[in-house]
């Protein structure tokens, strides 16, 4: 229980038991202190509970009303007089403190704050204690105990290592002008210090897209562009040569969605008699269709994620802002959680969930109908490699003979097929080497992607003949001259003749593929557009609202707002990985083949690293040079090539 005249903390000042009150007390202390230039001091009384104080001094000696506020001025001015820098008592604290920590018994433990004031200087008086608090809280030796407990005050002696850190970084905030100026100095002769990193956070803000103003690169005479803070960053050796910034830069995620999907519902569903097969790369661990075909109709089963993801949910919302999985040399960034392929992928189980097309051709591959199907499906994975190895087998023949007819058929409509070699970059995730490799065009690929073709065609028609508000993509007619080259120089020249793809509501032309109606249905897992279509032929299936177009178009609007960043991104970290390469091995020569002589400097392509180059050389189109690397500019992703 408090006493009068006991010494006190409120309100983190001293304050003295003016009176009792039951459970109840005044208490006095000074609000403000009389200065030299003849403010004079206020005192302040307040009834405050025992709970919201801590007793400093229980018993003091018997203090008149009256002289209350010469005893608080008392307090106070003997914690100025041992608060100042020169006082005896900071030599006190630190010999205190060397006692203490030379015990292994008391080098970390709590002490008592009058056992503590005891070491220092003999018992203190009443008047001095608050005093000696504030210096020992105020130290670099000592740290309160927080929350005080019991009302027992007690401190804890810090170690050499906290000392000087708190010292250092005091240090640093009272200097931190003249800190900062002699790392300008350095920085401007990008010889900095490796402390100095604490200060290239605002240039790597820049780098990475996340702010366009860098007071630093003003202060070195540096436009404050993403370019040139890569540069500095490089320079410094802050970055090395393998920090790619590009997904960050375009406001991606580096990391898959993280948010679980939830299992497929039980819901009625057409058990499919025969096996479908799942077609993809021998390395494929997220297999997300299957086809096969029945004797009259084709199927093109789907993973069906839709099943769990409704419109405007959490999971949904996440895939509309990523747009699409995000594929770069480090790896891909999934659009939706990785436990998706637990129970969304094709060939995993013994059987599937999928949402399955059933399409009717007729002779020459156009789509008579086709039927949409929640569907469970039994499935047997193929890789490219085996998928050839068996195309004549009566499993296989019949889907290899369904794709040569429709790639004619689209052919014939006008369809563009362009062959431009590909590579596959990867990025060891440990040594950072990297590794490229032309990618093979296996002969089951185009059976995949023939298959996918009219499975997008027919949803298409499908949801035009069920008036279904539906993400239509169309591309202009391309106008083709008649002067193409033979060889890689032709392919490229066709290339520049495409249109711009187009996202939208009415069903068009897409003169790219020769279709007079299509729609991407087929990768509902990686592809925020096909999410929406799914979502959008369930809806229909189950007899439920749908999206309307208005509402169709913000969200597709969105998503692919979103899956263009990421293609942005990955086209930028495709080039950036392979300059690194060329960094990597710099004594590396190369075959180019020559593609375009329209230009000033003529154009060349490296098959074997997939990469457009510019050369000052004389020659005539698809004429093979032999080239090296001269220079490399990382961060503004250009290179200079020489013959050899």
């Amino acid at each position: 229980m408090l006493t009068k005249n006991s010494i006190v903390i409120y309100k983190n000042v001293p304050a003295i038991v003016k009176e009792t009150d039951g459970d109840k007390f005044v208490v006095s202390w000074c609000a403000s202190r009389a200065t030299s230039s003849g403010k004079k001091a206020v005192y302040a009384e307040q009834k405050v509970r025992e709970k919201d104080v801590i007793v400093l001094v229980q018993k003091n000696p018997d203090v008149s009303s009256n002289s209350i506020n010469q005893f608080l001025d008392k307090i106070l001015d003997f914690a100025d007089s041992v608060l100042a820098p020169e006082s005896e008592i900071n030599a006190q604290i630190s010999d205190t403190h060397e006692l203490l920590l030379s015990d292994e018994s008391t080098a970390a433990a709590p002490i008592e704050l009058f056992e503590l004031a005891d070491l220092m200087s003999g018992e203190p008086k009443p008047f001095e204690v608050w005093g000696i608090f504030s210096a020992l809280k105020n130290s670099y030796q000592f740290k309160l105990v927080e929350p005080i407990a019991d009302g027992k005050i007690m401190f804890v002696p810090r170690s050499i290592d906290e000392i000087e850190s708190m010292k250092k970084k005091d240090f640093e905030k009272e200097h931190a002008e003249e800190i900062r100026a002699q790392f300008v100095e350095r920085l401007k002769k990008r010889e900095i210090l490796p402390e100095d990193s604490v200060f290239m956070t605002e240039i790597e803000t820049v780098a990475l897209g996340k702010s366009d103003k860098s007071k630093l690169m003003k202060e070195i005479g540096v436009a404050e562009t993403p370019e040139n803070a890569h540069k500095i960053l490089l320079e410094t050796k802050i970055w090395e040569i393998t920090r790619n910034p590009y997904p960050l830069r375009w406001g991606l995620s580096a990391k898959s969605a993280n948010e679980p999907l939830p299992p497929p519902p039980d819901e009625e569903r057409v058990r499919i008699p025969d096996v479908a097969f799942a077609i993809d790369n021998a390395w494929s661990n997220d297999p997300d269709d299957a086809i096969g075909f029945d004797g009259e109709y084709l199927w093109v089963h789907i993973a069906d994620p839709a099943a769990a993801v409704t419109p405007d949910s959490k999971i949904d919302k996440i895939a509309r802002d990523r747009g699409s999985t995000l594929y770069i040399p480090e790896g891909a960034s999934m659009m939706l959680a990785p436990n998706c392929l637990e129970n969304y992928a094709l060939g995993l189980t013994e059987e599937s969930k999928a949402l399955s097309f059933r399409i009717k051709l007729d002779d020459e591959c156009n789509v008579e109908s086709c039927d949409v199907l929640r569907t469970i499906v039994k499935v047997k994975r193929y890789s490219y490699e085996s998928a050839d190895a068996e195309k004549d087998s009566p499993e296989l023949k019949k889907l290899y003979e369904i794709a040569r007819k429709n790639f004619e058929r689209r052919c014939r409509k006008g369809a563009v097929s362009i062959e431009i070699p590909e590579v596959h970059i990867t990025v060891d995730p440990e040594t950072k080497k990297v590794e490229i490799c032309q990618t093979p065009h296996p002969e089951s690929a185009d059976v995949v992607r023939e298959a996918m073709l009219l499975a997008g065609e027919g949803a298409a028609v499908f949801a035009f003949r069920n008036n279904i508000p539906f993400p239509f993509i169309s591309q202009d007619i391309p106008d083709i001259p008649s002067d193409i080259p033979d060889g890689l120089a032709g392919q490229f020249r066709l290339r520049r003749c495409m249109r711009r793809r187009n996202v939208g509501v009415t069903p068009s032309v897409h003169g790219g593929l020769g279709l007079s109606v299509y729609s991407q249905v087929t990768s509902p897992l990686r592809r925020y557009g096909d999410l929406i279509s799914h979502q959008q032929l369930r809806a229909f299936l189950k007899k439920e609202k749908m999206i309307d177009k208005d509402e169709m178009l913000i969200r597709m609007s969105a998503g692919e707002a979103a899956a263009q960043a990421a293609k942005k991104a990955e086209r930028n970290s495709r080039m950036h990985w392979t300059l690194v390469y060329l960094l990597q091995n710099p004594d590396l020569e190369f075959e180019a083949v020559c593609i375009d002589k329209s230009k000033d400097i003529p154009q060349f392509f490296i098959p074997s690293i997939g990469m457009e180059i510019q050369l000052k050389h004389e020659c005539e189109l698809n004429d093979v040079v032999k080239v090296k690397v001269s220079k490399i500019d990382l961060p503004t992703l250009s290179s200079v090539f020489q013959t050899v």
